[in-house]
Protein backbone atom coordinates (compact mmCIF):
# COMPACT_ATOMS: atom_id res chain seq x y z
CA UNK A 1 0.00 0.00 0.00
CA UNK A 2 2.78 2.68 1.06
CA UNK A 3 4.38 1.80 -2.70
CA UNK A 4 1.09 2.58 -4.10
CA UNK A 5 1.14 5.88 -2.62
CA UNK A 6 4.66 6.30 -3.42
CA UNK A 7 3.84 5.64 -7.09
CA UNK A 8 0.88 7.98 -6.85
CA UNK A 9 2.29 10.77 -5.41
CA UNK A 10 5.73 10.45 -8.03
CA UNK A 11 3.48 10.19 -10.84
CA UNK A 12 1.48 13.47 -10.08
CA UNK A 13 4.98 15.58 -10.96
CA UNK A 14 5.44 13.33 -14.19
CA UNK A 15 4.36 14.41 -17.49
CA UNK A 16 1.34 12.55 -19.35
CA UNK A 17 -1.15 9.99 -17.33
CA UNK A 18 0.92 7.42 -15.85
CA UNK A 19 -0.71 3.85 -14.61
CA UNK A 20 -0.36 4.49 -10.80
CA UNK A 21 -2.20 8.19 -11.17
CA UNK A 22 -5.08 6.10 -13.59
CA UNK A 23 -5.85 3.60 -11.41
CA UNK A 24 -6.32 5.84 -8.68
CA UNK A 25 -8.44 8.53 -10.89
CA UNK A 26 -10.24 5.25 -11.54
CA UNK A 27 -10.73 4.38 -8.64
CA UNK A 28 -11.96 7.48 -6.57
CA UNK A 29 -15.06 7.97 -9.53
CA UNK A 30 -16.30 4.70 -9.12
CA UNK A 31 -16.46 5.28 -5.19
CA UNK A 32 -18.09 8.79 -5.99
CA UNK A 33 -20.19 6.70 -7.91
CA UNK A 34 -20.88 4.37 -5.20
CA UNK A 35 -21.84 7.21 -2.49
CA UNK A 36 -23.97 9.03 -5.22
CA UNK A 37 -26.26 5.77 -5.45
CA UNK A 38 -26.25 5.31 -1.68
CA UNK A 39 -27.47 8.97 -1.44
CA UNK A 40 -29.86 8.36 -4.28
CA UNK A 41 -31.69 5.41 -2.91
CA UNK A 42 -31.20 7.44 0.71
CA UNK A 43 -33.02 10.37 -0.51
CA UNK A 44 -35.11 9.80 -3.02
CA UNK A 45 -33.62 12.81 -5.14
CA UNK A 46 -33.31 13.12 -8.66
CA UNK A 47 -30.25 15.42 -7.88
CA UNK A 48 -28.32 12.85 -7.04
CA UNK A 49 -28.83 11.43 -10.26
CA UNK A 50 -28.06 14.58 -12.49
CA UNK A 51 -24.76 14.34 -10.24
CA UNK A 52 -24.49 10.80 -11.31
CA UNK A 53 -24.43 11.42 -15.34
CA UNK A 54 -22.24 14.72 -15.35
CA UNK A 55 -19.79 12.64 -12.61
CA UNK A 56 -19.63 9.18 -15.26
CA UNK A 57 -19.68 12.19 -18.20
CA UNK A 58 -16.22 13.37 -16.85
CA UNK A 59 -14.93 10.09 -15.60
CA UNK A 60 -15.34 8.85 -19.30
CA UNK A 61 -13.56 11.98 -20.72
CA UNK A 62 -10.61 11.82 -18.35
CA UNK A 63 -9.94 8.11 -19.60
CA UNK A 64 -10.33 9.50 -23.27
CA UNK A 65 -8.02 12.26 -22.39
CA UNK A 66 -5.46 9.80 -20.80
CA UNK A 67 -5.56 7.53 -23.89
CA UNK A 68 -5.37 10.69 -26.45
CA UNK A 69 -2.20 11.80 -24.44
CA UNK A 70 -0.49 8.70 -24.39
CA UNK A 71 -1.18 7.80 -28.14
CA UNK A 72 0.37 11.55 -29.09
CA UNK A 73 3.33 10.33 -26.65
CA UNK A 74 3.72 7.39 -28.74
CA UNK A 75 3.87 9.14 -31.96
CA UNK A 76 6.68 12.02 -31.10
CA UNK A 77 8.63 9.13 -30.09
CA UNK A 78 8.34 7.40 -32.88
CA UNK A 79 8.81 10.25 -34.74
CA UNK A 80 11.87 11.38 -32.77
CA UNK A 81 13.59 7.75 -33.30
CA UNK A 82 12.96 7.81 -36.91
CA UNK A 83 14.73 11.00 -37.19
CA UNK A 84 17.51 9.97 -34.90
CA UNK A 85 17.80 7.07 -37.44
CA UNK A 86 18.16 9.74 -40.46
CA UNK A 87 20.39 12.25 -38.81
CA UNK A 88 22.53 8.94 -38.02
CA UNK A 89 22.28 7.67 -41.59
CA UNK A 90 23.08 11.48 -42.91
CA UNK A 91 26.64 11.84 -40.79
CA UNK A 92 27.57 8.54 -41.49
CA UNK A 93 26.99 9.72 -45.39
CA UNK A 94 28.57 13.24 -45.37
CA UNK A 95 31.63 11.12 -43.31
CA UNK A 96 32.12 8.77 -46.36
CA UNK A 97 31.39 11.43 -48.65
CA UNK A 98 34.95 13.33 -49.74
CA UNK A 99 32.91 16.22 -51.08
CA UNK A 100 31.22 17.13 -48.18
CA UNK A 101 33.99 17.33 -45.46
CA UNK A 102 36.09 20.64 -44.78
CA UNK A 103 34.57 23.68 -46.29
CA UNK A 104 31.20 24.28 -48.06
CA UNK A 105 32.96 24.44 -51.18
CA UNK A 106 33.90 20.78 -51.09
CA UNK A 107 37.89 21.94 -51.02
CA UNK A 108 39.71 19.11 -48.24
CA UNK A 109 40.97 20.92 -45.48
CA UNK A 110 42.36 20.18 -41.89
CA UNK A 111 39.13 20.66 -39.97
CA UNK A 112 35.61 20.09 -40.71
CA UNK A 113 34.22 23.92 -38.59
CA UNK A 114 36.52 25.86 -40.97
CA UNK A 115 32.62 26.79 -43.20
CA UNK A 116 30.76 26.68 -39.87
CA UNK A 117 33.21 29.56 -38.63
CA UNK A 118 32.55 31.46 -42.07
CA UNK A 119 29.30 31.21 -41.72
CA UNK A 120 28.85 32.05 -37.71
CA UNK A 121 31.37 35.15 -38.50
CA UNK A 122 29.47 36.25 -41.18
CA UNK A 123 25.81 36.08 -39.19
CA UNK A 124 27.45 38.18 -36.56
CA UNK A 125 28.75 40.64 -38.74
CA UNK A 126 25.17 41.02 -40.15
CA UNK A 127 23.67 41.12 -36.94
CA UNK A 128 25.87 44.05 -35.03
CA UNK A 129 24.81 46.69 -36.88
CA UNK A 130 21.11 45.53 -36.39
CA UNK A 131 21.23 45.84 -33.02
CA UNK A 132 23.22 49.07 -32.59
CA UNK A 133 20.65 50.79 -34.05
CA UNK A 134 17.78 48.66 -32.18
CA UNK A 135 19.52 49.84 -29.05
CA UNK A 136 19.31 53.42 -29.97
CA UNK A 137 15.81 53.71 -30.95
CA UNK A 138 15.10 52.18 -27.57
CA UNK A 139 16.07 55.13 -25.32
CA UNK A 140 13.55 57.78 -24.53
CA UNK A 141 14.09 61.22 -26.29
CA UNK A 142 15.61 64.00 -23.87
CA UNK A 143 16.89 61.57 -21.16
CA UNK A 144 20.36 60.98 -21.67
CA UNK A 145 21.63 60.37 -18.17
CA UNK A 146 19.17 62.64 -16.02
CA UNK A 147 18.21 61.29 -12.81
CA UNK A 148 14.73 61.80 -12.07
CA UNK A 149 13.33 62.02 -8.59
CA UNK A 150 9.55 60.59 -7.67
CA UNK A 151 7.44 63.33 -6.10
CA UNK A 152 6.42 63.07 -2.47
CA UNK A 153 2.57 61.86 -2.18
CA UNK A 154 2.17 62.66 1.41
CA UNK A 155 3.82 66.36 1.07
CA UNK A 156 6.99 65.19 3.13
CA UNK A 157 9.75 66.50 1.79
CA UNK A 158 12.56 64.11 3.45
CA UNK A 159 12.57 61.70 1.42
CA UNK A 160 12.52 58.86 4.14
CA UNK A 161 8.92 57.10 3.21
CA UNK A 162 8.22 54.43 5.89
CA UNK A 163 5.19 53.10 7.32
CA UNK A 164 6.48 53.92 11.03
CA UNK A 165 6.32 57.38 10.30
CA UNK A 166 2.83 57.30 8.22
CA UNK A 167 1.48 55.86 11.66
CA UNK A 168 2.92 58.57 13.61
CA UNK A 169 1.60 61.22 11.25
CA UNK A 170 -1.85 59.37 12.02
CA UNK A 171 -1.51 59.15 15.80
CA UNK A 172 -0.14 63.22 15.65
CA UNK A 173 -3.90 64.10 14.00
CA UNK A 174 -5.82 61.85 16.13
CA UNK A 175 -4.00 63.36 19.47
CA UNK A 176 -4.92 67.12 18.70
Amino acid sequence: MTSFIENLWSSIFTAGPTPTLLLATNFSFAALQVVLLVLLLATYSIHFVFLSIISAGLWYSINWFAREVTQAQAQAAEQETSAEQESTEAKHSAQTDPRARGTPDGADSDTETEGLLDRKSTQARLSTPQSASASTTLQVPGSASEVRKRLSVSGDSSGYASTDSEWEKVDDSNGN
